[in-house]
This record gives C-alpha cells, structure tokens and sequence, in this order.
C-alpha cells in the first residue's frame, strides 16, 4: 500500500493536521498560546492550512514541521541534496502550480511518482498531480524552502533562494561612503530578507554562531554547528556593506562608525524560537568582520544530566554546592559551556530563601528569583565596582562572570570569607591551572587555601546523534592503546561511529560536557601553599581519585555518548 492511499484519511485536513499539532506541543516545539493564536488567525481568514499559516508567521520552523509530518506519517525527511540533479522526464506540470503548492516531483519509479511536498495537510496537490500524470503518486516529505530551491533548479534559471533576492539588490549597493544611502539600502527589503535569510539557516542548522566576515573579493558566511565551523552560501561581495549596515542597526549600532569595535544585542523571533543574539562587529582590513552569537531562550535546559554529569560526578558536585560559603570556580576556553554550568548550579539552589546576585557580562539567560546585573564598563559599572556595592545587598550567593583582574578576585576572596557562595569562572586549560592562575595574578596562598572550595574544568564534546549512531567492536590494539576495559565491563567492548541522514548529514546532534572535577582537600592545601605547580596539584588530586577531562571522554566514547577521534579534538591527549 501507497503512503498515499494509508495515509488518505489523515491528509484530509483537520484530522492530521490536530495530531502534528499535538506531536508539536508534546515535544515542545510549539507553544500552546501560538497555537491557539493561530487557529483564530486561521478561523479568521480560513486560506491555506492551519500549518502553513504557522509556518509562515514563524511559530513553528520549517524543519520541526516536516518533522513531525514525517513522524506521523511513517516517513523519512528528503533532503533537496539528496535529490536526483534533473526531475523525471515526461512528467508536464505548471511552474506555477508547484510554486503555489510548494511541491516538485523528484523521481519516478515502479511505485510511482514521487512527490515532494512541504504540507502533507493539503490533499489538492496530490490529487491534481494524479490526474495530470495519470500516475500513481507518492507522498515524500521536505522543507519549504529546500523544494523551492529545487523548483528553482529544475524549471527555473537554477538560483538558490539566495540568489533570487540577490538579483533583486540596487546594484550600488557597494557603495560606503554615503552613510543615509547605506542606512536606506539597509532597509530596503532585499537586503532584509537576505539578512532574516541568513539568520534563518542558522536556526534551521543549529548554528551557535553566525560569523560575516569581508574579504578582498567576496563576503564569507559561517556557521558554527557543535563547535566547529561550517561555510555555506554567502551574498556576493557587492552586498557586503548593505548586509553589514542591515545587522548593525537590528542591533542598535552606529553604522557610520566603522573604525572601532562595536557591541550590540538583537531580539527577534525566528522559525517559531525566541532569540537572543550578541552581536560583535571588528574593523578587518576589507570592513567590518561580524559576529552573532545565537541564545535560544527557549530551548536551553538547566540540567545536569543533559550537560554531561554522570550521577557520582554530579553527587559530588552538588555536594561542594551545598557549601554555605567558600568559592566554586569553572575554568575552560571561551565556548566550552561554563556559562550554561553555572546557571545550572544556580538554578540548582535558587530556592525562596536563598538571595542569589549575579554580575555578568552579558546576561546571557534571565533566571527567575535571581538578581542579575550587566556591567556596564563605558559608564563605571565593572565587575569590582558591581561586587563591591552587591555585598551589602545582604546576598547569600554571588555569581560573578569571569575573575578578570585581581581587584575582582580580592573582593570575591572578602565575600567568601565573609559567609558568602561565591561562583565564578576561569580560562585556564585544567582544574588544577586554576590554582596557578589566582596565584600568578597576585592573590595569597593562604587566602586562596582557605576560600576554594573546588574547581570544574569542562571542554565539549560534539554528541552522536542516537537514532543514526553506529557501534562497532573496538579493535584490541585500539583497547590497549586507550585503556578502555578500564571504563566499562561489559565483553566485548563496543565503541560508536557517527551515521548520517538526510536530515543529519553529520551525525551529531548537539554537545556533552567532559569534566574534570579538583575537590580542594587538605592536601591539595598544603600544596598551594608551598606554592606547588599545576602538575603536582593534579597528582594529588588524581590520587584522590579524580578523573580528568582524557579520562571522562574516554568513558562517555565508551558509553556511546561520542567518539573518541572527538574526545582526542578537545583534549589534544597522543
């Protein structure tokens, strides 16, 4: 039986389109409130589906609808890249039709024609496209925008929807010299939707980070998907200035001042997500480089457990947390998620009769019951001058962003004497680096001994994505070489390999934390006291029975968590 003919009943409107509804808001990719909001929309002007409209007004992305179609219908995404590079022969149906419906025929087999299509809820288009072939047809699932990229690519002049809005762009668009001629070309509605274009794949991808950045004969887009960078299709050089003015006033910049940095926030709503981006532009030598960082306030989860926490780890961890007063540091390069650990810890003690501030720079995420302040260093407002107004806010845990200079770390030392939590995060490569750090940038042994009361240092790992991960048995001179009967009892020793999908062509979803966890015993103190390296600390500490960041990967590549060619990326171990 045809997916087309099993499924007929539940392509008839309604019915299918209230189980993609409900499959959306169980899996919290939908808020009821939208919903709601939409279907009075749709009772009001009853054009097209109630699923398109969603789409359209951005309540729901593109991908978690065709999703949940693809879940409720028993089928697997199909990717435009995945599509044969020309559409079947014979096959004769108006442009028009298959732009109006967003459908393309993709192939044709002895089961019929396949047929591509965005909304499943819609059975016009299939019952229009089986009487104008004479053919059976079968029902395929895609994104909006990808089969209007095909559309484009077989019947069109084989532009990317990119490429369309580029055509359409006022072709002086490199000009920088006129400030109101650029600030008008920004807000022309080509290079607005160039730019919502842009921002809109990165949602799409899961992109942390988007980076614009000009050079000498063309303008570079890319992403950082997991923590590593990926380029994708970019507008060309022409519409650097355009493009670049555009996401500087959504920010709030001065777009006539292109010889210093500058730093800005966008909130916007994007395929269905609340958003915050951090943007950061930098004068380069062709322009003006810029970066967005993207915080999806609604998808972040405080938990430790999704972070990466074993359940020993986390029992210790919170253990130290629980402390009434003393210091807890995480330490680790920018982007390895100290940030997301500690408003997990927060969040773990953030109860009615705990006062909780914190000074960051930025907020990244606003936490219910918790005070927290944005420095504000171009008016006086620094992280030192913030902690030294905050400890007589009565305070029972102070959460500071980064100890960046020693007045910041003397002051935090003072609040952790005083009977205060005191949080905060660290660069350095280890737990143990941790300790030297303080000391070398000039705060006392004794009083450093005597505040912290543990160090975490994190790296993150990219995560197999569970429904396509591959096990395989690991090779004998691989188990020796990484010890790895040490992680696991279980015979034979299984390890994993990423497996791809049209969906997932990486085979990774998301990132796992590794951690290394130096619980400050009295030991260690002595150590720090003598004023002992890095090196030394951490044989203490491993003699105490922690694990390192190496050791932790190992075990969560073992556990099937990721691999171990990502374990050694992170860690750089031989």
């Amino acid at each position: 039986m045809s997916a087309t003919t099993e499924h007929k009943d539940m392509l008839t409107g309604e019915p299918g389109e209230a189980q993609v509804c409900a499959h959306l808001v169980a899996h919290g990719r939908l808020k009821d409130t939208d919903l709601a909001r939409a279907r009075r929309l749709h009772d009001e002007t009853p054009e097209g589906t109630l699923t398109s409209l969603m789409a359209r007004l951005g309540l729901v992305s593109e991908r978690d609808l065709a999703d949940a179609w693809a879940a409720l219908l028993g089928l697997s995404l199909l990717a435009a890249k995945d599509a044969p590079d020309m559409p079947p022969a014979d096959v004769d149906l108006s442009t028009r039709f298959l732009k109006q419906y967003h459908v393309v025929p993709v192939r044709e087999g002895d089961d019929g024609l396949a047929l591509l299509m965005a909304d499943p809820a819609d059975p016009y288009p299939l019952q229009a496209v089986r009487l104008a072939t004479g053919r059976d047809v079968q029902l395929r699932v895609g994104l909006r925008s990808e089969i209007d990229d095909l559309i484009e690519r077989y019947y069109g002049q084989g532009r990317s929807a990119m490429g369309s809005i580029v055509e359409s762009l006022d072709g002086s668009a490199a000009v920088e010299d006129d400030v109101e001629h650029l600030r008008d070309l920004a807000s022309e509605a080509p290079v607005i939707r160039l730019v919502n274009l842009i921002l809109q794949r990165a949602v799409e991808q899961r992109a942390s980070d988007v980076h614009i950045e000009p050079f000498e004969n063309r303008l570079k887009v890319r992403y950082r998907i997991d923590g590593v960078l990926h380029e994708v299709e970019a507008p060309p050089s022409s519409s650097t200035a355009a493009v670049i003015s555009r996401v500087k006033i959504m920010a709030r910049l001065n777009i006539a001042e292109r010889r210093l940095p500058q730093d800005g926030r966008i909130q916007l709503r994007v395929q269905g997500k609340e958003l915050d981006l951090r943007v950061s532009t930098v004068p380069t030598s062709f322009g003006e480089s810029v970066v967005m960082r993207i915080l999806d306030r609604e998808s972040v989860v405080f938990d430790f457990a999704s972070l990466g926490f074993t359940d020993s780890f986390r029992d210790r961890f919170v253990e130290v947390l629980d402390r009434p007063h003393g210091i807890l540091l995480v330490t680790g390069p920018t982007g390895s998620g100290k940030t997301t650990t500690l408003y997990t810890a927060l969040s773990q003690i953030n109860t009615p009769d705990v006062k909780i501030i914190t000074v960051e720079d930025p907020v990244e995420y606003q936490i219910e019951g918790i005070n927290q302040i944005q420095v504000k260093p171009q008016i006086g407002l620094d992280f030192a001058g913030a902690l030294r107004s905050i400890v007589r806010q009565d305070p029972d845990v102070i959460m500071i962003g980064e100890m960046r200079d020693l007045e910041t770390c003397r002051i935090a030392i003072q609040s952790a004497l005083t009977g205060h939590l005191v949080l905060s995060t660290l660069h350095t490569n280890s737990a143990a680096g941790g300790v030297t750090r303080l000391l070398d940038m000039g705060v006392e042994d004794y009083l450093l001994g005597s505040t912290v009361n543990g160090i975490l240092a994190q790296r993150l790992v990219r995560r197999l994505d569970p429904e396509t991960a591959i096990p395989y048995e690991a090779m004998p001179e691989v188990i020796e070489q990484f010890q790895l009967h040490k992680y696991t009892d279980e015979r034979p020793i299984r390890l994993w390999k990423p497996g791809t999908s049209a969906a997932n062509p990486t085979g990774y979803r998301g990132r796992r934390a590794i951690i290394e966890f130096l619980v400050m015993s009295d030991p260690i103190r002595r150590l720090v006291m003598q004023r002992a390296d890095a090196g030394e600390i951490e044989r203490q500490a491993r003699a105490e029975g922690m694990r390192n960041m190496y050791e932790d990967g190992l075990a969560k590549a073992v556990a099937g968590v990721t691999t171990i060619e990502e374990v050694l990326r992170v860690t750089q171990e031989s």
